[in-house]
């Protein structure tokens, strides 16, 4: 029998480490659904705290660190810590629980999904129902959808369910966790944008660890409340006020079935970082991306957007009068779904691209393309 080939897609030179990778699987299993993150951002800070100077959080939850505090000129790199789930919305006399959206929940995945409830009284659990595909034929199909799917915590009356410790209001997460698929993907619910998490705290340690001085005071912020309308951010610029802002989140990858390239673009997982062109980038700031990637060689990508990005990017550029910002995505497939992926080498790269970034950037540095 001949031995099998060993896979040698490895990182040329690996950043994301052991430590960092128990960090990460363990902030990905941790529910921190939008409105929620308090215990994900409690994993988030203790980690990084190491790395940085002096840490603070906002009364929606944002978590901010900080080096070089004392600085004048304030660079914020950000990612956001929510995640995507439900509220229970509805609970019929014979025990059965509808919901709606908490974020853009996709109700096409949730048949035959298994459910965290978290109530009063702890998590309870539940599965999305549905009926048997014995009991459907001989008429046309109905889809999932918020009118249709329901959960089912093994109770016979709302008064049963509401013993439990669940009521409307109450918030519903996937159970499914982190796992490495085939030595060469990350894959769990809520990569968007935990691994930004991931990314930026890992920033911190770099710099640390190659005891790098920077000329301004570098805030590192993990924001609540992303997948709602970006209001984390729009809420912590307006505390921090920033000259600068470099966001990192997640873009699709279109190389999967079922997504058109002319509308999407052509962006994969495994060939870098992906650069983002829109009205709320910066330009300039964008060209020191470009730029900082070319001489560091590490691969990237670029996207346009038509009008908003559709992230935090678009809160930090238009707030205080215009902070200059740019935009560094991670090729991610299955947005939104409970089996996310992105690539080992993507999450070394996005880290290294802002971390050398960082390095090229001056105190008071000026973003304009001309002052008069």
């Amino acid at each position: 029998m001949a031995k099998s080939k060993k896979n040698t897609d490895q990182h040329p030179v690996a950043i994301v480490n052991e430590k960092a990778l128990r960090f990460f699987e363990k902030y990905i299993n941790n529910p921190s659904p939008t409105g929620y993150e308090w215990e994900g951002q409690r994993i988030w800070l203790d980690y990084i705290k190491p790395y940085v100077d002096e840490t603070f959080t906002d009364s929606y939850g944002t978590a901010v660190a900080v080096i070089n505090p004392k600085a004048t000129y304030k660079v914020v790199i950000e990612a956001h810590s929510d995640e995507i789930s439900w509220f229970v919305n509805y609970i019929t006399n014979d025990g059965l629980i509808y919901v709606i959206r908490n974020g853009g929940s996709d109700h096409q995945i949730a048949p035959s999904k298994r459910v965290n409830i978290h109530g009063d009284k702890g998590v309870v659990k539940a599965v999305f129902g549905w009926p048997a595909i014995h009991t459907r034929g001989g008429e046309k199909e109905e889809a999932p959808s918020l009118k249709n799917i329901f959960l089912d915590c093994g109770c016979t009356s709302k008064e049963e369910v509401e013993a439990l410790g669940i009521h409307v209001g109450s918030v519903i997460t996937y159970e499914d966790e982190f796992m490495l698929l085939n030595d060469r993907y990350y894959v769990g619910r809520a990569l968007d944008n935990r691994a930004g998490g991931l990314m930026i705290a890992e920033v911190a340690r770099l710099l640390k660890e190659n005891k790098k001085k920077l000329p301004f005071s570098l805030y590192i912020v993990n924001a609540v409340q992303e997948e709602v309308g970006l209001r984390g951010a729009e809420m912590i610029t307006q505390t921090i006020k920033p000259n600068l802002a470099i966001i990192t989140d997640v873009t699709h990858d279109t190389q999967t079935p079922m997504i058109n390239k002319i509308t999407q673009g052509d962006l994969a997982c495994g060939k870098g970082p992906v650069i983002s062109y829109a009205p709320s980038i910066q330009i300039n700031l964008n060209k020191l991306l470009i730029d900082t990637a070319i001489e560091k060689k590490i691969p990237f990508q670029r996207q346009a957007s038509s009008r908003v990005t559709g992230t935090d990017t678009d809160a930090f550029a238009y707030s205080n009068g215009g902070v200059p910002s740019a935009l560094i995505s991670l090729p991610l497939r299955y947005m939104h779904t409970t089996v996310e992926m992105i690539h080992k080498e993507d999450v070394d790269n996005v880290i290294r691209l802002i971390y050398e970034v960082l390095l090229n950037i001056k105190a008071d540095q000026d973003f304009r393309t001309f002052a008069k």
